[in-house]
């Protein structure tokens, strides 16, 4: 059993980066200078942002071997059915989808709520609301897909809540995500600060938006189950969470419907088997949840992640 990380003992109420004099630094004009150009990117057209995304895609993030190297390990271990062509097709079309979605960032930013709402499809959010309205809490387990910030978007648009993120190094960068995020009025947290902020807002009726399916590299706070088959880390702090705040755990995904140039913003049913009294039992049944909404539009997951850095014991890497 791992040990449940930092519940007692943090008590800071958030690590929103503070806007200081600091954020004007010689090393951050370019992206203060960019601010221009990615406020008209979020009045373009989503079939003109498309073309975009192919040239970026073609011209930068293909070019990157290590992110290419990764993202096709990845697949290729849970996909093994694929053949080279295939896999090299998903690698493409994910390199497309996370350039689509880089430069969507800035209508998530700035675009009035009614347009950007009008834009999203929500699918299963009702879910959400029947389970709160029966008196029980929600947790939002958020797939890492290209497209997350659009489900925190849609998500929040429609209730109070709360999320962990993960700090850019970028201090400006930094700095416009958090806020960004908090627009609509959502509290974001830095993963120093523990579980403890998250666990009270779920208390207090809030929903708990948490992407819990990275390989954070820590062995000692993780269990082994499978994810397509292969064994992968897994920290089963969710089933806790939820046992701990009287919640349901709900899988969410969102991903770009090409047709129609749209974001779909899908949330599964709750997961039955997360009790929070076995994390073997809890971490399973998370990754088949996880692998039920991957399978959505399974090349705009995050394959560039290094989802099976930590292996088992005496098993090599496999990067």
């Amino acid at each position: 059993m791992f040990p449940m990380p930092d519940i007692e003992t943090h008590e800071r109420p958030s690590t929103v980066p503070p806007f200081s004099l600091a954020l004007f630094k010689p090393k951050y004009w370019a992206t203060w200078l960019s601010m221009p150009l990615l406020y008209v990117l979020s009045w373009m057209p989503a079939r003109l942002i498309d073309i975009l995304a192919a040239f970026l895609c073609d011209t930068v993030l293909r070019r990157n071997r290590k992110r290419f190297h990764i993202a096709k390990t990845n697949l290729s271990l849970c996909f093994p059915g694929k053949s080279e062509a295939e896999l090299d097709q998903m690698v493409d079309a994910h390199n497309r989808a996370q350039a689509r979605a880089i430069l969507h960032y800035p209508k998530l930013w700035w675009q009035p709520q009614s347009l950007l709402d009008r834009s999203i499809d929500l699918i299963g959010y009702e879910q959400i609301e029947a389970v709160r309205a029966g008196g029980e809490n929600a947790i939002i387990l958020l797939c890492h897909s290209a497209s997350l910030d659009v489900a925190i978007a849609a998500l929040s648009m429609r209730t109070s809540g709360a999320g962990a993120y993960k700090p850019v190094r970028n201090e400006v960068l930094d700095w416009l995500v958090a806020t960004r995020r908090m627009r609509f009025g959502a509290k974001v947290y830095a993963r120093d600060d523990g579980l403890r902020p998250l666990i009270k807002s779920v208390r207090n009726g809030g929903l708990l938006v948490y992407p819990a399916d990275e390989d954070l590299g820590v062995i000692s706070k993780c269990v082994f189950a499978p994810f397509y088959g292969v064994q992968k880390a897994t920290v089963p702090v969710l089933g806790r969470m939820a046992k701990l705040t009287n919640a349901k755990v709900f899988t969410c995904i969102s991903y770009y419907d090409f047709e129609r140039s749209r974001y779909v913003v899908r949330v599964l049913p709750y997961i039955e088997a997360m009790r929070g009294d076995d994390d073997a039992a809890d971490a399973q049944a998370m990754n088949a949840s996880i692998e039920q909404a991957v399978d959505y539009s399974p090349e705009q997951y995050l394959w560039t992640l290094r989802l099976f850095q930590t292996r088992p014991e005496n098993e090599p890497s496999v990067y």
